[in-house]
């Protein structure tokens, strides 16, 4: 403790501020990584209406806080000995915490890009080509099956026709949807 208080001020505050700071960053990435804290940062720590789909990114958060005193106080006692004026390097220490908000956004929205909404919908089918999977039966009297490639994944979909039958492997485009999993067809 005498090591502390034999310190300046200004280094002795940053190694205060420094100290819980890091403390706390650490368990929070333990508890993110064990599943424990699923919070993204995109979420307030006070009250107001910020659920819809463009909300912006949360300045006011916890995780935010701690990030920039973590930038603020490392780079306060690594540029302490380097740079003697003390407003330089207040401001350095302030512009590193704000980048280090910075770096947490644009990290966050690269994750928030890996979330693909796979889930299919017949409707993206529409005026899409199609390779015939099984023959399709003439003026609807049967179905037939279809394969398409939706979304980078292959879906094997029931078909019918209006005009003559189809014959496998014959190239289609998808017309309408007659039902619910049933798609009308037409030979290119």
């Amino acid at each position: 403790m005498d090591y502390f208080n034999a310190l300046e001020p200004l280094l002795r505050a940053y190694w205060y501020i420094a100290i819980p700071v890091s403390l706390i960053f650490i368990i929070q990435t333990i508890l993110t990584f064990i599943g424990v804290d699923s919070a993204d940062g995109m979420d307030a720590d006070f009250d107001g209406n910020l659920d819809h789909a463009d909300a912006p990114f949360q300045l006011f958060s916890f995780r935010n806080l701690i990030n920039f005193l973590l930038g603020l106080s490392w780079a306060g006692i690594s540029f302490y000995s380097i740079i003697t004026n003390k407003p330089l390097l207040i401001t350095i220490s302030v512009l590193v915490g704000a980048g280090f908000i910075f770096l947490f956004f644009l990290i966050m929205k690269q994750i928030q890009k890996l979330a693909e909404n796979n889930t299919f919908k017949i409707e993206s089918t529409l005026n899409k080509n199609a390779t015939v999977y099984l023959r399709i039966p003439a003026n609807k009297t049967g179905t037939g099956k279809i394969q398409i490639s939706i979304n980078g994944s292959f879906r094997e979909i029931d078909a019918i026709t209006n005009g003559e039958s189809i014959e496998s492997a014959s190239t289609v485009t998808i017309i309408s949807i007659e039902t619910q999993n049933i798609v009308l067809v037409e030979r290119i």
